[in-house]
């Protein structure tokens, strides 16, 4: 077994806005997200901006913080690089986010493009298990990702047949050695199902109300993404 130090790393950037960047932000009530490089400093922009309300930390997978408080601000203002978090942001709020890369000191708004693509690609998605028949349900066995006890929820229906796949190491080539599956739903991170085709993941099911289950029932298994433990509290 190989042994894994995690070393929790601090960006020494200065987050703060320049005046004239800072001036091409609308008037308006900002929710402020970062990643946990920055989240040290996140307070330096909430001085700035009033009026912001802190969203706190996010991941590509976990856009929870921003959801709670997406009714008390009209926009987001990520702080970090790239847009793997700020797009979960885009998509569980409805709302503009604003990029703001310290590194970079570039400030953008995230194109729409982006959020409008995936919701279509899985509509699509779901269109297709409502016509599947045969069913893999992928499951992780790592700690914090895993969620059997919701699998094995799932696979209680009997409007398809349902295929149990349980893996430590996804590798999706092999996946293909089962041909009769004609659709797969992840139960694992959920960022695996992006741009895959035939696949969704088990809460998007629900969320469109496809499956009656309870996004968070005490009793189950909570995965990382979803837990305090996923946003470094």
């Amino acid at each position: 077994m190989i042994k894994v130090m995690h070393v929790h790393a601090k960006s020494t950037l200065d987050v703060r806005l320049p005046q004239g960047k800072l001036a091409m932000l609308p008037k308006q009530r900002w929710g402020v997200v970062t990643t946990i490089q920055h989240a040290h400093k996140i307070g330096d922009v909430l001085e700035q901006l009033r009026t912001a309300i802190i969203g706190g930390q996010v991941l590509g997978c976990n856009a929870s913080e921003a959801e709670k408080i997406k009714d008390k601000v009209d926009a987001w203002l990520f702080v970090g690089s790239g847009e793997f978090h700020p797009i979960q942001v885009a998509l569980k709020t409805g709302q503009e986010v604003w990029l703001w890369n310290p590194s970079t000191q570039e400030l953008g708004l995230l194109s729409d493009k982006a959020a409008i693509l995936h919701a279509g690609r899985k509509a699509g998605e779901l269109s297709k298990y409502l016509h599947a028949k045969r069913v893999g349900i992928i499951v992780s066995t790592k700690i914090g990702q895993k969620n059997l006890v919701r699998a094995f929820e799932l696979a209680k229906n009997v409007d398809k047949e349902y295929y149990i796949f349980a893996c430590d190491e996804l590798d999706m080539r092999q996946f293909e050695n089962f041909s009769f599956i004609d659709f797969w739903v992840n139960t694992a991170c959920p960022r695996i199902a992006d741009e895959r085709t035939a696949m969704v993941n088990i809460d998007d099911l629900i969320d469109a109300g496809i499956l009656k289950l309870e996004k968070e029932p005490m009793a189950y298994e909570v995965p990382i993404w979803k837990s305090k433990m996923g946003l470094g509290k």
